[in-house]
C-alpha cells in the first residue's frame, strides 16, 4: 500500500542517532520500523504501518542539547506555505534549498518549536 500522500500531513522525521545502525535495531525492535540504504548510501526508515519515513542523522544532537527530532509536515506548494507561515506569526530559519533536492523549508511556530516543512515532488 502507497502512503496517502496530502496537505498537512506528517510525512518524514530526522531523528538524532549517537549510531544509525543501533537506532535502527532498537526501533526495528520497538516499533517494526523497516530500514533501507538510499541511493546516497544513508540508512532509512519506514514506519510500522509504511506511512511515514526517515533518517538518522549524526549532525544533530537529541532534543535535551538542541533541536533534536525535526518533524516536517508535508504541503502541497512549499513556497505559499512559507508565506504562511509567515503570516501566522512563524519564523522562517531555513529558505527553500537548504537541503536540495529536496524541496524542503525549516521555521518555529510562535512558541518556538522548530518543525519542517516538505514538498513531494512531482
Amino acid at each position: 500500500m502507497a502512503p496517502t500522500l496530502g496537505h498537512g500531513k506528517i510525512c518524514y522525521l530526522e531523528l538524532p542517532a549517537r549510531d544509525v545502525a543501533e537506532s535502527a535495531a532498537f526501533y526495528a525492535r520497538v516499533f517494526g520500523w523497516r530500514s533501507r540504504t538510499r541511493g546516497d548510501g544513508s540508512t532509512a526508515f519506514d514506519d510500522g504501518v509504511g506511512q511515514v519515513s526517515g533518517t538518522w542523522t549524526t549532525r544533530r544532537a537529541a532534543s535535551a542539547d538542541g533541536p533534536g527530532m525535526l518533524l516536517y509536515v508535508m504541503v502541497d506548494d512549499c513556497a505559499a506555505a512559507i508565506e504562511e507561515v509567515r503570516a501566522a506569526g512563524g519564523e522562517i530559519v531555513q529558505e527553500i534549498g537548504g537541503d536540495a533536492p529536496e524541496i524542503t523549508a525549516r521555521f518555529r511556530d510562535p512558541a518556538g518549536n522548530l518543525l519542517g516543512l516538505f514538498e513531494e515532488r512531482g
